[in-house]
């Protein structure tokens, strides 16, 4: 049985995207098109792989159990091809994961000058503060923000993502400074979904955790920087978010001498343990070359401290 690797390659994108006429799309296929190259990978395995409706498609369970075999038999095929293809420049579709806030903070500035070095390169990049099932959605690499967890993903760590507490000038008139991180308790903090207590370490290295709570939270990082700087409280945020505002002076920093207890990182996360595709390894290197151990959103920030 010889399958056609555009046939796997539609099905795992219509498995991505839970829509036939939409993968089809990214193939220069018509739906009807579509529909038939679905039906003849079904027939060649003898198998139902998906469960169509006018409103929706469902995996089945063979199609569950041939989702992850598709994957590997796509990246066994890119490492083949890149085996013989040692000092030809990258080529093909790299899709990228990210946080809404980072990639439109620091991944949109470097993407143009990127694809500019790499012609033979198209992206597709996903904006989405939601974690992504990388093997599910056909992602190559997903750029995350916060602590290293033992997974399945590999990690390489592009820089570090500070974090801290910032308030506007004007709250801080109306409400004080707080000294010490148990005064929290007393404010107005805006709470970030997911992340309360916040934990401090004090000047001989132990916990202090204090829950918080305000008029205000969100699940989105965005949001909540942009109700400090209106006065609305107080935020916890990572350097790369508000160093900008830092800079002018439009947020303050706040209790320095406590530093958060999580260690954050930025990072590029990948599936595959035995082979990097050229175009994800050129990406990751872009990256990293652009970030590094002293990212360029940490020069200067006034009042932090390590």
């Amino acid at each position: 049985m010889n399958l056609d690797l555009t046939d796997v390659a539609l099905f795992v994108r219509v498995c991505a995207t839970r829509n036939l006429s939409a993968a089809g799309r990214e193939f220069g296929l018509s739906p009807a098109a579509s529909s038939a190259r679905m039906a003849q990978l079904e027939r060649q395995l003898g198998a139902r792989l998906l469960h169509r409706t006018t409103r929706q498609i469902a995996l089945s369970q063979d199609g569950e159990v041939f989702l992850e075999r598709a994957v590997a038999l796509l990246d066994a095929a890119e490492q083949a091809r890149a085996s013989v293809g040692a000092g030809r420049e990258p080529q093909g579709l790299l899709r990228v994961a990210a946080s809404v806030s980072f990639g439109r903070l620091h991944l949109m500035p470097w993407l143009p000058a990127f694809l500019e070095r790499y012609p033979g390169l198209q992206l597709d990049l996903r904006l989405s503060d939601r974690v992504i099932d990388l093997a599910a959605n056909g992602i190559d690499v997903t750029i995350r923000n916060g602590p290293l967890h033992d997974s399945a993903l590999i990690a390489r760590v592009l820089a570090p993502s500070r974090l801290l507490l910032v308030a506007s000038p004007a709250y801080l008139a109306r409400h004080g400074t707080p000294q010490r991180p148990q005064e929290l308790s007393a404010h107005q903090c805006l709470v970030l979904e997911g992340v309360n207590p916040w934990n401090f370490r004090d000047a001989d290295g132990s916990l202090i955790s204090v829950r918080v709570g305000g008029r205000m939270r969100s699940d989105n990082g965005e949001a909540m920087r942009d109700a400090a700087m209106a006065g609305l409280g107080i935020a916890l945020q990572s350097t790369w978010a508000v160093y900008q505002q830092l800079k002018s002076g439009a947020l303050v920093p706040l209790l320095a001498q406590y530093p958060m207890a999580l260690n954050s990182v930025v990072s590029a996360q990948y599936l595959n343990r035995n082979f990097l595709p050229p175009k994800t390894q050129v990406f990751i290197d872009y990256l990293a070359a652009r970030f590094g151990p002293a990212p360029y959103w940490d020069e200067g920030l006034p009042g932090i401290g390590n």
